[in-house]
């Protein structure tokens, strides 16, 4: 399979499309003034404890407070950050590249407490953003401090060593683990080692754990200084990310649009990879970037609420608050021999466009996925086993259920971040994100009894009545007999007049002259 990062810089918007054969499966954005705060870390206040939540929330100097939950509060979290925090006082310099090393104590997990019983009121805390701001929600946040590498993850908080899943090897997964726990024999401090580390030499691994550790240690010492709230590191722009977590562990070749940013990538895999800087190719032709490898229509197609599928059926993405709701429909497909075999094609179908739908789109949280009836268990099993199969390209964390007894797949995906249609999309002006907006007969019904209240108040004999053209239409077309038996009823003249500046459900009723 062919993986490509497709990267497209412009002054108020970087875009990251991970390409694979052709197809784009994951988009990431970010846009000027709005840069993800996922995986910053702050020196923040702690503003309220809701023990009946055992939650908190934390002022970190964002428009809404974060929130931390008890299970991501480190015990005694930094109450007295000088007793915690012993960083040797050097410069990265001063470290060997085999053995970088910094002396630093951290708190060990205990057993769970409340909420009440760890953090307080006003007490300051170093807290990491875990999962970005999304609607109303303000930002995740943990204590459980993680800083990523290229091939290396360091948990400050914990002593545990782990080793990437996708490293399948054993031989190589001992040797790594011997590599790590021998580097951090010194230290109480955890790592998880990433897959880009399979095959990587010990002096890499010691180099970059020098470096993880050197930055820790700053970010404590300006813990010790700052005021609160404020940032204390910030997570590296969507490019580097894109370098740092996708090149060759998901793709095999980048390719920006962007001389400037080129630039950046070679010296930021000078530092960390410089193999790697034959596989990141300047973009230099005429048309742009998105448009030469065809990903802007399918970057369309997953705002859609109704996504076709080639046999003519189709799926329906609906999201509410609570969960997002994904509904099968045979539409125009007819099938050949049989209903049943219909629509188990129309299922099978539909199972390779809702998980590419759902990584494109990142959407995240429960979702419930209603495929059409199926008479058959081995049917109800083909297509379960299907979609987990579909699944297993995507890097976020999945956990499916079978087929209930009422036709439903319930699931859940990891979600750290905004879904492409929050960070693309807009509520609708008219319905305000409600989906629907009234009908033009209700309307023309509220501005019957609006007019009966309004008459009575009135000393002229005529009124206007301001309206938006569709429903000066209806009252003249299909609701004609509404005017003129007002004017009946009330003795007076009505002129309805046409504004294509109202909106569909505003009207004004104004006297027009008075006797």
């Amino acid at each position: 399979m062919s993986k490509k990062i497709i990267i497209n810089v412009a002054d108020h918007e970087t875009r990251v499309a991970l390409v694979e054969d052709e197809t784009i499966v994951e988009l990431f954005i970010e846009r000027k003034g709005s840069r993800d705060n996922t995986g910053n870390i702050y020196k923040g206040r702690v503003q309220r404890v809701l023990p009946g939540m055992q939650a908190a929330f934390v002022d970190i100097g964002l428009n809404q407070a974060a929130f931390i939950y008890v299970d991501d509060v480190v015990r005694d979290n930094y109450a007295d950050i000088e007793g915690h925090f012993i960083c040797n006082d050097v410069e990265e310099d001063d470290f060997s590249e085999d053995d970088r090393q910094v002396t630093t104590t951290t708190i060990p997990k205990e057993e769970k407490d409340n909420i009440e019983d760890l953090i307080t009121e006003g007490q300051e805390i170093l807290v990491q953003v875990s999962k970005s701001p999304i609607g109303t929600k303000g930002a995740r946040i943990t204590s459980n401090i993680s800083l990523p590498g290229r091939f290396l993850v360091l948990m400050p908080t914990s002593s545990h060593i782990g080793i990437s899943r996708r490293i399948e090897d054993e031989a190589e997964r001992q040797r790594l683990k011997t590599i790590v726990s021998e580097l951090s024999s010194n230290s109480a401090m955890g790592y998880i080692v990433r897959t880009a580390a399979e095959g990587v030499q010990k002096e890499k691994v010691a180099y970059e754990m020098g470096f993880l550790k050197n930055l820790w240690c700053n970010i404590q010492k300006k813990y010790l200084t700052a005021a609160t709230p404020s940032l204390l590191h910030q997570e590296l722009n969507l490019s580097l990310r894109a370098v740092r977590d996708l090149l060759l562990q998901e793709a095999e070749k980048l390719v920006i649009d962007s001389r400037k940013d080129f630039e950046s990538v070679l010296a930021f895999l000078d530092t960390f990879n410089p193999s790697l800087k034959d596989s990141v190719e300047l973009f230099q032709g005429n048309e742009p970037i998105f448009d030469a490898y065809n990903l802007e229509g399918d970057i369309s197609r997953a705002l859609k609420r109704k996504v076709w599928l080639k046999s003519g059926g189709y799926v329906v993405i609906e999201h509410t608050e609570a969960l997002v709701a994904i509904d099968v429909n045979t539409g125009r497909y007819v099938g050949k021999y049989n209903l049943e075999e219909t629509i188990l094609k129309t299922n099978l179908e539909a199972v390779k466009e809702i998980a590419y739908q759902i990584r494109l789109r990142d959407i995240g949280g429960i979702i419930i996925i209603d495929f059409i009836d199926m008479e058959k268990k081995s049917n109800q099993e083909k297509v379960f086993s299907a979609l987990s199969e579909a699944f297993t390209k995507d890097r976020s964390k999945t956990h499916i259920l079978p087929i209930s007894d009422m036709g439903l797949i319930q699931m859940t995906r990891k979600r750290t971040r905004k879904p492409l249609t929050r960070l693309l999309c807009d509520p609708c002006p008219y319905c305000d994100g409600e989906g629907y907006i009234i009908s033009i007969k209700t309307i023309c019904y509220s501005i019957y009894r609006e007019i009966l209240r309004y008459a009575a108040d009135m000393t002229g004999s005529r009124l206007t009545l301001r309206v938006n053209p569709d429903v000066a239409d209806f009252l003249h077309g299909e609701e004609n007999h509404l005017i003129p038996g007002l004017e009946k009823g009330i003795g007076k003249q009505i002129v309805i007049y046409p504004d294509n500046r109202y909106h569909m459900e505003a009207f004004e009723i104004i006297e027009s002259d008075r006797e």
